[in-house]
């Protein structure tokens, strides 16, 4: 009969996640996930199956609860350049107060590309869904008339992608709030009326 697991695995996921987040992928050692979780080598690969399908597991986590904070934000009140003005704020105040890491994703693409595994559909996962959030509140945008017409939804959507992961990597090289929040106040006056 196995023993059952005395340990809490999604407390064990974001762990790693901070492990992997601090590093990267090929940085972080399977001492430095021991060490995150508290776990021993073998429960980490009894429990994981392997430093990749961990990392996987952690990238879906940081992707989920991203997705659902930047969601908060994008569903809430006003029209919708006022929530996306949001959005962007609460991303830079974000980065100044939790250490200037950058985005999980955004630091894993740029470190590995899209690789053709479990580890790039969670990448090509999130970047769909982000879309799919921003684009809707394009439309949105378009229809309360805050957001310039004449362009096609998912286009602002990619651009605000691309502006969000610019002020991630502007954050890591250390770069001031006030040149963060300059850069997306451009954003913002490129897209609204």
């Amino acid at each position: 009969m196995a023993r059952p697991r005395e340990f809490d695995e999604s407390a064990a996921v974001e762990s790693a996640m901070h492990a992997f987040w601090d590093r990267g992928y090929e940085a972080t050692s399977t001492q430095d996930l021991c060490e995150a979780t508290g776990l021993g080598r073998s429960s980490v690969y009894n429990t994981f199956t392997s430093k990749r399908a961990l990392f996987r597991r952690t990238l879906t986590h940081y992707s989920a609860r991203g997705l659902a904070g930047r969601k908060a934000v994008l569903d809430g009140p006003g029209t919708a350049a006022e929530r996306i003005a949001a959005m962007l704020g609460a991303l830079i105040g974000e980065e100044l107060e939790q250490g200037r890491r950058g985005c999980l994703v955004v630091n894993t693409l740029a470190e590995l590309g899209t690789p053709d595994d479990e580890v790039g559909a969670a990448l090509r996962s999130d970047t769909e869904h982000q879309l799919a959030l921003l684009t809707e509140c394009a439309r949105e945008g378009v229809l309360d008339g805050s957001l310039q017409s004449g362009r096609a939804p998912a286009d602002v959507a990619e651009f605000l992608l691309s502006t969000i992961s610019g002020l991630r990597v502007m954050s890591r090289r250390g770069a001031s709030g006030d040149a963060m929040h300059a850069v997306a106040d451009l954003a913002l006056s490129a897209i609204t009326r």
